[in-house]
């Protein structure tokens, strides 16, 4: 069971996004309760079905401190919707330093873009104006939302309300 389970603090306000397990979990121990049934999926045991949660909502208030998204390569290249923001490949990927370490470029989110290692190859030691790339996106420090939406699909359309995609 592949599927996730958007969770919703008791103002509604998304917060992370889980598996139906640990989902159908908070539902039964009454820490939550389910907003919204995923379509024609259910959970059985011996004796009972459960329709599978599609969004949850916690029965507590939770303060959430925001601490952003870690900077960390996976997130680097789930930012970048693993594709090289010089060519739009998504085979072979690495991390490319837009202004190389070399020459005092930082490692930060505005800094580091996922790129191909023919495209890293090229740029070598570089800025990409140097040497005539042209970025596709422009690297920035993702919100948590636009991380939770990267878990949207066709089969929870139901989230969109929720992460402020249908107003």
């Amino acid at each position: 069971m592949k599927d996730k389970v958007l969770i919703l603090n008791q103002d509604f306000s998304a917060i992370a996004v889980c598996t139906v397990q640990k989902a159908f979990l908070l539902v039964y121990l009454d820490k939550a309760e389910m907003v919204t049934k995923a379509n024609g999926s259910f959970l059985h045991s011996v004796s009972c079905v459960f329709p599978v949660p599609s969004v949850i909502r916690l029965q507590r208030y939770v303060r959430v401190p925001y601490y952003g998204i870690a900077l960390s390569r996976h997130n680097v290249m789930r930012r970048d919707n693993y594709s090289c923001q010089y060519c739009g490949a998504n085979r072979n990927l690495t991390l490319d330093h837009m202004m190389p370490r070399s020459r005092g470029g930082a490692t930060n989110w505005q800094n580091l873009v996922t790129a191909c290692s023919r495209c890293n190859a090229r740029k070598g030691d570089r800025t990409p104006e140097e040497a005539g790339l042209k970025l596709l996106h422009k690297p920035g420090r993702p919100s948590l939302q636009s991380f939770l939406q990267l878990h949207l699909t066709s089969q929870n359309n139901d989230w969109r309300i929720y992460l402020g995609l249908d107003k």
